[in-house]
C-alpha cells in the first residue's frame, strides 16, 4: 500500500504513519519536520516521474511506502497521480485540511460558494478571468503565479482613451494566506496593487480574490459555483437599449454558440451598444469586456451589467484603437458595421484566441469583414438570419412579423494561425 497523509496546516502527523516505512516521499520542509525512521529511504519531491518510478520500486518488493503532502492531497494534490500510475484501489489516503479550506476559516467565511482555481504549473490567465468573473475565488499558486503576478494581472492596466481603473469590473480585495498551520502562519488582506509590489516568498499557501460585497452569499443547495443561467438569448426587454439598437435574441443566440462563454475565458464585445452580449457572456461564466464610444451607451452597458448582477468592464472609446490596452481575448464579438469594420475585424482577429463573430446588416459589408477573418488564419463561416415573430392582430388572429435580416460571420483560429498569439 502507499500511505498518502495530509499534512501541513494544523493538524500533527500521527504518530504512527511512518512505523515500518521503507520510502517517505514528500516535500522538503514536510520531510524535515516528521522525524523520519532511520532505515528509510528518503525522496524529495522534484520532478514527479523519478519520484513515481522509485515508489514503483519499492512497491515491488513489498516495500512500505509513505507519501506527506500539504493539506488535502485528493484536493489539486498528488492523490490523482498515483492512483493513475498506481491504481486507486493501493491508497490509503489520510486526508488532512486543506489550504482553501483553512484560508477561508481563518477569515470566519464559508466557502461552499467559491471557485477554486490551479494556477500551479497552469496559464495564470485561467486564474485571473476566473477572478475577475466571480466573486469568490481560490487560487491555488505556484512559481511565477503567486500573489504579485495575480495582483498584477487584475489591475485595469494602460487605461484606454476616456477610461479610468475606475471602470474595471467591482473592487477585489485578495487574501494571501502563507505558511498555514506552521508558526510563521501570516493572513493578509490586500489590494491587487499592494499585492502586485511586494516579493511574498516561496511559502504562500493560497490566494482568495473577493468581492467583500458579495463574499457571504445565500442559502447554499449545491456546492460550487453557482449553477449556470436557467435561459439565454434574452429578450431585448431585459436590456435597456435605444430605437432596438440592440442584438436580436435570435442573432445573440447563434453568436453566443459560436462564441463558446465559459469560466476562465475573457471575451470581448466590441461595438456594444446596449451590452447584451457582453451580459450573455457573463452570465455564461466568462469575464467580459464592452467597448463602446458613446457616452449614453456605456452608461446603458453599466445599467445592463448591474441589473443581471454581473461585472463587465466597460472601456470607452472607439475601435480598434481602444483595444490597445486589454488583455487579449478567447473570443470577440463585433456589432455594427462602419466603414471602420474590416479594421476592427482584423485588430480583433489579430488579437483573439479562438473565435471572432461578427453581425452585420449591411450586405456590403460581408466580403471585407470576410477578408479580414480569413487574412488573419481563421477559417470562416456565416449564414443569413431571417426570422419572424408571433404578432397579434385584431380578432384575436396571429401573423407574422418579420425582423431585419442579419449577417452573422464567425471564424475560428487554425491551429497554425494561433502561433503568433500570447499565449
Amino acid at each position: 500500500m502507499i500511505t498518502v497523509v495530509g499534512t501541513g496546516t494544523g493538524a500533527p502527523l500521527p504518530a504512527d504513519v511512518l512505523a515500518g516505512a521503507a520510502l517517505v516521499v514528500g516535500g522538503r520542509r514536510h520531510l524535515d519536520a516528521a522525524g523520519l525512521p532511520a532505515d528509510a529511504e528518503r525522496v524529495v519531491l522534484g520532478p514527479l516521474a523519478p519520484a513515481l518510478d522509485v515508489v514503483e520500486r519499492h512497491l515491488e518488493k513489498a516495500g512500505r511506502v509513505v507519501v506527506l503532502a500539504s493539506g488535502d492531497p485528493g484536493f489539486f494534490g498528488i492523490v490523482r497521480v498515483l492512483a493513475e500510475r498506481f491504481g486507486p484501489e493501493l491508497l490509503d489516503v489520510r486526508p488532512g485540511v486543506s489550504s482553501v479550506a483553512a484560508a477561508f476559516a481563518r477569515i470566519g467565511l464559508p466557502w461552499d460558494d467559491a471557485v477554486v482555481v490551479s494556477a500551479h504549473g497552469r496559464e495564470l490567465r485561467t486564474a485571473v478571468n476566473v477572478c475577475r468573473a466571480r466573486p469568490k475565488v481560490a487560487v491555488l499558486t505556484g512559481p511565477g503565479a503567486g500573489p504579485a503576478e495575480l495582483g498584477a494581472a487584475l489591475l485595469p492596466g494602460p487605461c484606454p482613451p476616456g477610461t479610468s481603473p475606475a471602470d474595471a469590473p467591482g473592487g477585489r480585495v485578495l487574501v494571501v494566506a502563507r505558511a498555514l498551520g506552521s508558526g510563521q502562519e501570516r493572513v493578509e488582506r490586500v489590494t491587487p496593487a499592494e499585492a502586485a509590489a511586494r516579493d511574498w516568498g516561496p511559502d504562500v499557501s493560497v490566494v482568495l480574490c473577493l468581492d467583500e460585497t458579495r463574499a457571504l452569499g445565500g442559502v447554499r443547495t449545491v456546492a460550487g459555483p453557482p449553477a449556470g443561467p436557467a435561459g439565454w438569448a434574452l429578450d431585448e426587454g431585459r436590456f435597456a437599449h435605444r430605437d432596438s439598437m440592440i442584438t436580436k435574441f435570435e442573432v445573440r443566440a447563434l453568436a453566443l454558440a459560436r462564441l463558446g462563454p465559459r469560466l476562465g475565458d475573457l471575451v470581448w464585445d466590441v461595438g456594444a451598444g446596449s451590452g447584451s452580449v457582453a451580459v450573455e457572456c457573463a452570465r455564461l461564466g466568462a469575464a467580459a469586456v464592452a467597448v463602446e464610444k458613446s457616452p449614453d451607451g456605456v452608461a446603458r452597458i453599466r445599467a445592463n451589467a448591474g441589473a443581471h448582477g454581473m461585472d463587465v468592464r466597460v472601456v470607452q472609446g472607439s475601435a480598434p484603437s481602444a483595444l490597445a490596452g486589454l488583455d487579449d481575448p478567447d473570443a470577440v464579438f463585433v456589432g455594427g458595421g462602419g466603414r471602420e469594420l474590416p479594421a476592427v475585424v482584423g485588430a480583433c482577429a489579430r488579437r483573439a484566441r479562438r473565435t471572432v463573430v461578427v453581425a452585420m446588416a449591411a450586405l456590403d459589408r460581408v466580403p471585407a469583414a470576410r477578408a479580414a477573418l480569413t487574412g488573419a488564419g481563421f477559417t470562416c463561416d456565416g449564414v443569413l438570419l431571417q426570422s419572424s415573430r408571433l404578432a397579434p392582430l385584431p380578432g384575436d388572429v396571429t401573423r407574422l412579423a418579420a425582423t431585419n435580416p442579419v449577417f452573422l460571420l464567425w471564424g475560428e483560429r487554425t491551429p497554425a494561425s494561433s502561433e503568433g498569439v500570447a499565449q
